[in-house]
């Protein structure tokens, strides 16, 4: 058989095979083409003009989110399949953020124009330099020189300029960077190569840098004091984002409750923990006394150098539990290739406990450690503890999310943490309800950390509502879940300062109830299995899941989508 039909032969093999799958299995939908441009567009674009802050930038960017708004728009709706509808619904719902959080950074640029204004000069050079134009390095001396007189000038008088908001501040601090960056980009690219260039310029430009690295430190710092957070004594300090912004990340993010309701929700769960959680502690011996229970099962910890073989011992536990029920299909690839690594001093400041995905980080007393850290964080991370969170971090958990989503779907970008974490949680509610902890100090170890995402709810949102501060976040942490103290604080940190949005750390137990849901509507009901169900949730890969929901249930999505899903329903008594 000739090449050429051997290969028409094959490509007709695909596409009958394909023309037989079930939209959840279809790998593309009539949008893919689409967001596979945009990623590609805005990937170049991103590249092409990396001047943050910069106003052409800004302009540009705004074109690109127009223009597939336009393009998707054309797209025929009505004809596409739920999981067409659903990639249409959430793109359109990206462009629009997008545009919005554009439309916000320009509202902030117009109150410091008259500082970045200045620096426009740069940009101008900038452009020139991509294209390699020759400049008249004399001059462009001249320009670099009024540009620093300029900036000089008005430093002096930036005290005598009303104060900024926070945001406002570190927006023109970012301007004066990106400028700085600009500045840079010219400089390394003519220096050494244009010997008038480097004549000319070399100091004038190490003049205006050392300003502009003044001037963005000292508009960082050109705040209302009485707009910011106060440190009660922590030494966190946050940017709490208030009740609206909450509403409209909820919002973005398909959950159609209010932090309210959300706080209520986790205050149930809370209670349905503290009740399990006396069980245990009267299975141990220790009555009504859960906090002496807790304290025996921290004493459990691993001695010294042999934890990861400990956390081997649990993961090959997990994943025998996973095959013998047939929970979900586990590919060899993927359990083969998980590793492990060490956590440095420094990370466990913020991420106290292991974490994982492809590779597991160990979090584990280090010899630099104070005696007391040692054992805080020894007691924190000891095997009962640890069992409630192996297949979280591992498989069917993070490391297997990533190996699918690579692998099925891989154009659906619509990342949330309701998905990501939410998923993996789930899987700690389902082990639960089908006995996986073996003893009652395993069932303290576990609401242990039902207990910590329930207490996230309420302490990110009381926080952002601006009810609670970090030290009562901490105090909460210790007081209601058994935190070790500096634990506790880590935690608090990770939360407020550790680069997390708002929403984060409300999206694991969140999510996992929104599965959990799903799960009772498809599997409780008889029209799926196990398998199926976490099959098909990971070969649909990340998005909001109440979309996925309407994936697997076949809904009819209309354009004017709104989230209305009322996925919380209280664990049983």
């Amino acid at each position: 058989m000739k090449p050429r039909a051997c290969l028409l032969g094959v490509l007709i093999t695909l596409l009958s095979i394909n023309s037989g799958l079930s939209q959840s299995d279809n790998p593309v939908t009539e949008v893919y083409p689409l967001m596979t441009q945009l990623r590609a567009d805005r990937g170049s674009l991103e590249r092409f003009y990396f001047i943050q802050n910069s106003p052409e930038r800004r302009e540009r960017f705004k074109l690109l989110y127009n223009d597939y708004l336009t393009r998707l728009g054309q797209l025929p709706f009505e004809k596409m399949a739920v999981g067409g509808r659903a990639d249409y619904l959430l793109l359109k719902r990206d462009l629009e953020n997008e545009l919005a959080l554009l439309s916000a950074e320009e509202k902030e640029m117009k109150v410091v124009e008259k500082y970045v204004t200045i620096g426009s000069p740069i940009y101008e050079l900038e452009k020139k330099r991509r294209r390699g134009l020759h400049l008249e390095s004399n001059q462009v001396a001249r320009q670099l020189d009024e540009v620093n007189k300029s900036i000089r000038d008005t430093m002096k008088k930036l005290k005598q300029d009303p104060n900024l908001t926070r945001e406002v501040a570190s927006r023109a601090e970012g301007a004066i960077k990106g400028q700085q960056q600009a500045l840079k980009s010219v400089f390394e690219f003519y220096d050494g190569y244009d010997p008038q260039f480097s004549w000319w310029v070399t100091k004038p430009y190490q003049r205006l840098d050392t300003t502009l690295t003044k001037f963005a430190a000292a508009l960082k710092v050109k705040v209302d004091e009485a707009s910011l957070p106060k440190d009660d004594g922590s030494g966190i300090i946050g940017n709490p984002i208030g009740r609206e912004e909450l509403l409209r990340l909820l919002q973005y993010e398909m959950i159609p409750y209010s932090p309210e309701e959300l706080v209520e929700i986790a205050n149930k769960e809370f209670a349905w923990c503290d009740a399990e959680l006396l069980k245990a502690s009267r299975e141990m011996g220790f009555g009504d006394n859960w906090k002496q229970a807790q304290e025996k099962v921290k004493q459990t910890y691993v001695p010294e150098g042999y934890q990861p073989e400990a956390m081997l011992k649990l993961y090959n536990e997990s994943v025998e539990f996973l095959k013998k029920h047939d929970l979900v299909t586990i590919p060899p690839i993927a359990e083969e290739t998980w590793r492990m690594s060490m956590m440095s001093p420094r990370q466990q400041l913020v991420s106290p406990f292991f974490l994982g995905g492809e590779v597991l980080q160990i979090a584990y007393p280090t010899d630099g450690m104070s005696q007391d850290d040692k054992l805080m964080s020894m007691r924190g991370n000891n095997p009962h503890f640890s069992r409630a969170t192996v297949h979280h971090e591992l498989i069917a958990g993070h490391h297997l999310q990533g190996f699918m989503n690579n692998r099925y779907k891989a154009y659906r970008n619509f990342r949330t943490p309701f998905w990501t974490e939410g998923w993996a949680l789930y899987w700690e509610l389902i082990l639960w309800d089908m006995n996986f902890p073996q003893s009652p100090e395993d069932k303290i170890g576990m609401l242990f950390w039902r207990m910590h995402r329930c207490a996230r709810i309420i302490f990110s949102l009381n926080y952002h509502l601006n009810k609670w501060t970090p030290q009562q976040c901490i105090d909460f942490l210790v007081d209601r879940v058994g935190h070790e103290r500096a634990n506790a604080e880590a935690e608090v940190r990770r939360s407020f300062t550790g680069g997390y949005g708002p929403l984060y750390q409300l999206a694991y137990m969140t999510g996992a109830f929104q599965f959990y849901a799903l799960k009772k509507e498809l599997v409780d009901s008889g029209k799926m299995t196990y398998k199926q169900y976490h099959d098909a949730v990971l070969q649909e890969n990340s998005m909001p899941i109440e979309m996925l929901r309407a994936i697997l249930t076949n809904q009819k999505l209309t354009k004017d989508f709104k989230t209305s899903w009322k996925f919380y329903r209280p664990s049983p008594k």
